[in-house]
């Protein structure tokens, strides 16, 4: 079982089909383009083509989708020894994409009885976890139950074997029956992590802010370095971001010019990036750099799985300079 994977990432893998016909409304939308999709699995593949060893735990439809996702991770490289197929007739989740303009991209999700959700804790194998040196969890592996009992488990014995827990909090409303349960479940899973990453929007989320104010990140990092996070990473747009270690240092990132067309992908192509450095031991501004130079790749392109970009372009990007938030 042996493999020596740098990282293994946890959760869902699905189909994106992105709208052909742009900068129009799905309504009137007739072409779409399918790729392998879902935060966990694009992390995995942008992870796997800037060159580390990487795996996936997942659950898949018995399907053609199923299939084709299958097929395709193995191309790119990802390990699938803990791909479980699943024979009680779930299916692959869908995910339309509306391309309005480069600022108004949408999301349609079909995501009932979907097969990852229906993950196993019987399905988590220590001894593939014990074979990497971090694994990532998806927040929406979380949204609902066997899946939520999968993940945790993964999660624990990740910890047991000094594995490198992260946390990327994916936050998808479409599985979650309440904000509580969001927050419950959300703060459960970055108390436990090494890493946790997100949007400003997503932390919100985890702290259940429903009255349009937002905790400042300050109070956010307050409450969760009394836990186990070493590295809290606060992402903001187009504003760039921030990451907070526990010694109480604060790095700022920026943001690099591209020409948008979509704003979806960006969070999997910035973790991936984020990641691949933080793996490499580069200074965490290097690392925030990394991750921004990833995103501007993946929202200037159709795919997001497909555009994630290898090394060389990423310090392409960062060659060409940064966009600083006083510009």
């Amino acid at each position: 079982m042996m493999t020596n994977l740098d990282l293994i990432t946890l959760g869902r893998a699905c189909i994106d089909l992105n709208s052909v016909e742009i900068n129009r409304p799905m309504e009137e939308t007739k072409t779409f383009s399918k790729y392998v999709g879902g935060s966990p699995i694009n992390i995995a593949i942008g992870s796997s083509k800037l060159g580390l060893k990487v795996g996936f735990i997942g659950k898949i439809a018995d399907d053609q989708h199923g299939r084709y996702i299958s097929k395709y991770i193995k191309d790119v490289g990802i390990n699938t020894q803990n791909v479980i197929v699943d024979h009680k007739k779930h299916k692959t989740g869908l995910t339309f994409t509306e391309i309005k303009s480069p600022t108004e991209s949408n999301i349609l999700m079909y995501r009932d009885e979907t097969a990852d959700l229906y993950l196993e804790p019987s399905d988590i194998d220590e001894e593939y976890i014990k074979s990497a040196s971090s694994l990532l969890i998806s927040g929406t592996a979380l949204a609902q139950s066997p899946s939520r009992e999968a993940t945790i488990k993964a999660a624990r014995l990740a910890i047991k074997n000094n594995l490198k827990l992260i946390f990327e909090l994916d936050y998808r409303p479409y599985t979650w029956k309440s904000m509580e349960e969001v927050s419950e479940y959300y703060q459960l899973m970055a108390k436990m992590a090494d890493v946790v990453i997100g949007t400003r929007d997503e932390y919100d989320v985890m702290e259940n802010i429903q009255d349009g104010t937002q905790l400042d990140n300050q109070r956010t990092i307050t409450e969760l370095f009394k836990y186990n996070p070493s590295l809290i990473l606060i992402k903001h747009g187009k504003d760039g971001s921030f990451a907070y270690t526990r010694d109480g240092k604060v790095y700022e990132g920026s943001i690099y010019k591209t020409k948008v067309l979509k704003s979806f992908g960006a969070g999997d192509s910035y973790a991936s990036g984020f990641i691949f450095a933080l793996h490499k031991d580069l200074p965490i501004e290097t690392a925030l750099k990394y991750g921004a130079a990833a995103s501007s790749i993946v929202i200037s392109k159709h795919s997001s799985s497909e555009a994630m970009p290898t090394e060389e372009q990423i310090k392409q990007v960062i060659a060409d300079g940064e966009v600083r938030f006083d510009d």
